[in-house]
């Protein structure tokens, strides 16, 4: 890592009794992120994302759902065909037909779902847990004997008892299943109850665990790290946080925030501000200015006290180096922008101004009108050149 990738960890990791973790990363951008309401991406984007994805590091990626129509199909098997790093998955309903369409696209990986919830079984399928749980198992099946790898979901399954959970987990283990997944489908999920159902999970089942979580209370990605540190395998993200309601957990926080709490340095990080602006571009939604770690604002500093340290010494107010995700660092003139701050500035900018220069510069950026917002680095300059001439 160069002096310019740096990033500060989390000393407090070491007062905290906690085995290295053993984790991957499946992204379902693909999939999950074209539930977002108006977003479809087309097969060349979808390609894209994947190639990116893949150079990153990303273990898993989820290219979509084939039984939808003939071109999703179409698009999952060209993605499994690419012979990237990757493992290819897709998902599928506890229908044969579902799995037939997966085992036709040569992916690596397909995962059933059902959900167990009683919410889910008296409103959407109208059936007992039994029922739908024997078609689970017929259709995982199927799929083992076809030689694919199975990811056994539970939609719903924070709202689902936990025995009944259990009870489905080890029944799946005792059909070969490679993965069972705790989708938190509706967010409910806290830090706290992450924990605990991953851990009452992990005492009966030796299978790896995945974990899902939606964002609808905001801590998707606190929730997938804890449930990371409590023993789970497969961390399920979207780039920029993509996905139906409020979105999934976020790759670009999760993949930085397992670097900087464990020390997790094996993805390509400088790539994300690179596949956060294509995934932009494609979905059509921008992010917030203020988003982490890929935001326009995530390396901006305007206040004065702030602005001279960062000249000093970066890691004063950045926790990582903008390098270290594919960002810039944006130093702002504004309101709040005192001399110290502006000499500085002025400077890195690559202009000596005496005394007097000053004083005329700062008066003229308090008196611009877009000043509120922060000056432009070329507004900054013609400000310079006019102070300069008028002092010659």
């Amino acid at each position: 890592m160069s002096n310019t990738d740096y990033y500060s960890k989390n000393e407090l990791m070491n007062f905290i009794d906690m085995k290295p973790l053993d984790i991957e990363i499946c992204d379902v951008t693909l999939r999950d992120g074209e539930q977002t309401p108006g977003v479809a991406f087309t097969k060349e984007e979808k390609i894209d994302l994947a190639t990116e994805l893949d150079a990153i590091g990303v273990e898993v990626i989820e290219a979509g759902f084939p039984v939808v129509s003939s071109s999703e199909k179409e698009t999952v098997k060209e993605i499994s065909n690419m012979g990237l790093d990757s493992n290819i998955c897709c998902l599928a309903r506890s229908v044969i037909s579902d799995v037939d369409a997966a085992i036709d696209c040569d992916v690596d990986i397909v995962s059933i779902f059902i959900a167990m919830s009683d919410l889910h079984l008296k409103f959407k399928y109208h059936k007992s847990c039994a029922d739908v749980f024997s078609c689970a198992m017929s259709s995982i099946e199927h799929a083992k004997d076809h030689g694919l790898k199975v990811r056994f979901a539970a939609e719903d399954g924070t709202r689902t008892d936990v025995e009944t959970l259990k009870k489905a987990f080890i029944a799946a283990e005792e059909y070969k299943v490679d993965y069972v997944s705790i989708a938190d489908t509706i967010g409910i999920l806290s830090p706290a109850t992450t924990h605990y159902l991953v851990s009452e999970i992990k005492k009966v089942v030796n299978t790896p665990i995945c974990i899902h979580c939606h964002d609808d209370l905001g801590m998707a990605t606190a929730n997938t790290l804890v449930a990371a540190e409590a023993g789970a395998k497969q961390l399920h993200t979207t780039v920029n946080g993509i996905g139906e309601r409020a979105g999934n957990a976020s790759l670009e926080e999760l993949l930085v925030a397992l670097r900087v709490q464990h020390g997790i340095e094996r993805y390509d990080t400088t790539k994300l501000t690179g596949i956060s602006n294509k995934l932009q571009e494609y979905s059509g939604l921008p992010i917030a200015v203020n988003k982490s770690v890929v935001g326009k604002h995530a390396f901006t500093h305007e206040s004065g006290i702030h602005v001279m340290a960062i000249l000093e010494e970066p890691r004063t107010y950045e926790l990582f180096s903008p390098e270290m995700v594919g960002g810039k660092r944006n130093l702002i003139v504004g309101k709040h922008t005192g001399r110290k701050a502006l000499k500085g500035i002025v400077e890195d900018l690559g202009y000596n101004l005496g005394h007097d220069e000053l004083c005329d510069l700062i008066l003229k950026v308090k008196n611009c009108t877009e000043v509120k917002k922060g000056l432009s680095r070329e507004r900054l300059e013609t400000l310079i050149q006019n102070v300069r001439s008028h002092q010659e």
